[in-house]
């Protein structure tokens, strides 16, 4: 088998792992490297590939503008390029992700064998992950790591208004990825059970009968109980030991270890707050706040900068001078050796997040022998469940944190039998072995119920190394002077650009426009919104596109589900087709189109809905739409998508100009629906409408000839 894992953000490399660095530098990092390296491992798995976006920025290491790395064995990062150069946070690349799309599958035709199975990592490499496993018939797998509407549900719940949240967080478009990969998916890993019911339950398409537990694994070589050389008066040869003096007056007391990075979701705030307002805890214990590294606090991004500064602040109200330490840096290398100094002064390890999707952390404090304090919400639920060494606490009542964390320090004897569960827990439930032998379990059906596409061209002949491709109305028709004009500099270049259309009519009905205009037979016609695919003067049709996109499409339950919405007329039965049902839609009378997507995924139905011109609302299965058949069409011919040029005007021409392609928005077009699209390279609104623009976007990118 042959593994593609897709983790997009963050910094991702083989070896010291700056985690803690920012917020997309977590757990999620540690996670899909060790899962790279223990899936690799595995005798019945030929390749892991575990991609991610590259990255050329000086303010970061070169490691992460190396194309290649390898990580182990048959496991090894790609690099590939989207976007702009520099490190970003994941809120600024959803207009990337197509591109980002477009270049990984440009790379794969390169290799010498396509992946079985794509595993995507968290939304915008669910994004991604929807597509590609769908342009290449393969199983995709989802994991999540935390979700989009239980983080809008906190924090409003901590008093931040929608307007802000969506601002901040651009969390409407990743709910919308979530929602659409839940809807995709052939297998959603979680790492609880609580994840399955707290988290994924808050969605439309939720079906728990598609997601699998299967907890992470812990590296037991890595982390482990302190041998006898590391117990005092042998302590103070640790150099991190030599770290935390500077800090503390009385550095042999037992230490609480909080160990995150600096976000406001971790919650150190009120771990602070508790152990302030704790005299007894001051009296039992050192409080070490190991939260990421940095060199200059003023430099940090907005959110880590803040949580940093409060620290410091509460760290000042409460006069904890000499009983907190907040170390500005440590190793990757050196977290194990943290928490084993923490076990041998007979320490706790606390977790006070507002909520953990699982808790790598608390694996490897209890592998290396520390009880555990974790919030109720989330992982550790399932963790402490099994282990049975530590306590759950309410994250948002400090009192309640500095009880359990006496009653934890407190007893010798409860500490060390939690000490040696945590121990044993971890070796039965949470190695890495068992992960990738319960990962293979569930996948390796999967590949059965997928048919791949095939390398081959569907029929004989050839098309041109560039093509033109356009929608048939209010694109290329509507201007008679502008038609006739295009028609002849396509005549003109039909041996150096190919020519397609790209129409939501039916053939029938495409084929009688066309006559009516003299627009000939284009070498791809791609019909009803790209459910049909027809090739040359004797239009053949690609039968396996047909069975391809017949994938999970249920019409009938589809029509089922719709037919009592106000505001939804059935269209014509010339509009209709096998794969495309069509509506005519008021908007003055009929839900909002968010509502009609999220009825049909809670109905568990999978679909593409397409709204375009205001009007026109069409449901089609979720592989088939204008930009998939046409990245399918140039995947097939080996034509490179920015080789391309694409012209349309309404919202069912998205999804094609989005991406590698070169594209023009003709002077005509939809307003609203295209909007969105004015910030994008690659993507010229032409001052001229209908076949004009098209003619005006062929100068503006000389397309016919150098091509810019």
């Amino acid at each position: 088998m042959y593994i593609l894992l897709i983790s997009i953000h963050g910094l991702i490399r083989s070896h010291d792992l700056e985690l803690g660095r920012d917020a997309d530098t977590g757990g999620q990092i540690k996670y899909v490297v060790d899962l790279a390296r223990a899936l690799a491992a595995r005798e019945d798995v030929t390749q892991v590939d575990l991609v991610t976006r590259l990255v050329q920025d000086s303010n970061v290491s070169a490691d992460y503008a190396a194309s290649i790395e390898a990580i182990a064995p048959k496991a090894r990062i790609v690099r590939i390029e989207a976007g702009p150069a520099e490190y970003l946070p994941k809120e600024q690349l959803w207009d990337s992700l197509d591109s980002f799309m477009d270049n990984l599958l440009s790379w794969l035709n390169e290799q010498h064998k396509r992946p079985d199975v794509v595993h995507s990592h968290y939304a915008d490499a669910g994004y991604v992950g929807v597509r590609l496993s769908n342009l290449l018939g393969v199983p995709l797998v989802y994991t999540g790591h935390s979700l989009g509407r239980d983080k809008r549900q906190r924090l409003l719940a901590k008093g931040l208004s929608r307007e802000d949240i969506e601002a901040r967080y651009n969390i409407s478009r990743r709910i919308d990825a979530e929602e659409e990969v839940l809807a995709n998916a052939d297998l959603v890993i979680t790492s609880t059970f609580n994840e399955i019911d707290e988290q994924y339950g808050l969605y439309d398409y939720y079906q728990p009968k598609n997601m699998a537990v299967i907890p992470p694994g812990t590296d037991l070589t890595q982390f482990h109980p302190p041998t006898s050389a590391d117990f005092p008066p042998q302590q103070s040869t640790i150099p991190f030991a030599q770290t935390l003096r500077r800090f503390l007056k009385e550095p042999s007391k037992p230490i609480i270890l909080a160990l995150s990075r600096p976000d406001e979701r971790k919650n150190i705030l009120a771990l602070i707050e508790a152990f302030g307002a704790s005299k007894p805890l001051q009296a039992l214990a050192n409080l070490v706040i190991v939260a990421g590294s940095r060199d200059d606090l003023r430099e940090m991004d907005n959110g880590a900068q803040e949580v940093l500064t409060h620290i410091l602040i509460l760290i000042d109200v409460y006069d904890l001078y000499g009983q907190v330490a907040v170390p500005k840096k440590h190793l990757s290398q050196e977290v194990a050796e943290i928490y084993r100094l923490t076990a041998t002064s007979r320490g706790v390890f606390i977790n006070p997040a507002l909520t953990e999707p699982f808790g790598l952390t608390l694996l490897e404090a209890a592998a290396s022998g520390i009880p555990l304090v974790a919030t109720e919400n989330g992982g550790p639920v399932d963790i402490i469940g099994n282990c049975k060494n530590g306590l759950l606490v309410d994250p948002l009542d400090p009192t309640a944190i500095a009880q359990a964390l006496l009653a934890v320090l407190s007893d010798a004897k409860q500490w060390q039998t939690w000490s040696q569960n945590g121990i044993e827990g971890v070796r039965q439930y949470y190695s890495w072995q068992a992960h990738a032998k319960g990962y293979l379990e569930k996948v390796t059906p999967l590949l059965r119920k997928h048919a791949p596409i095939p390398a081959l061209q569907p029929v004989r002949g050839s098309l041109s190394d560039r093509a033109i491709f356009s929608d048939l109305d209010q694109s290329l028709i509507g201007n008679a002077e502008g038609l006739h004009r295009f028609i002849e500099v396509i005549q003109q270049n039909r041996k150096r650009a190919s020519f397609g259309i790209v129409t939501g009519r039916r053939l029938d009905s495409a084929l009688a426009i066309m006559k009516k205009n003299d627009i000939p037979v284009p070498d791809v016609l791609i019909t009803s919104l790209g459910t049909q695919i027809h090739y040359g003067r004797q239009l053949i049709t690609d039968d396996f596109w047909a069975d391809h996109i017949n994938y999970l499409w249920q019409p009938i339950s589809v029509k089922k589900a719709l037919q009592a919405l106000p505001g939804l007329v059935p269209q014509q039965n010339f509009e209709q087709s096998r794969y495309k049902i069509a509506y005519h839609y008021d908007p003055t009378v009929a839900p909002p189109v968010e509502e009609i997507i999220a009825l049909l995924r809670t109905k568990e139905l999978t679909a593409n809905v397409i709204h375009a011109f205001g009007q026109y609302l069409d449901i089609l299965p979720a592989r088939a739409s204008k930009g998939q058949a046409l990245r399918y069409v140039s995947q097939r011919w080996d034509i490179a998508l920015e080789h391309i040029l694409v012209a349309g005007g309404s919202g069912a021409d998205e999804d094609m100009m989005r991406g590698n392609t070169l594209a023009v928005v003709v002077g005509n077009r939809h307003y609203e629906e295209l909007s969105q699209l004015e910030d994008l390279e690659n993507i010229y609104f032409a001052s001229q409408d209908h076949a004009l623009g098209i003619l005006e976007a062929i100068d503006h990118y000389d397309f016919l000839g150098s091509m810019r």
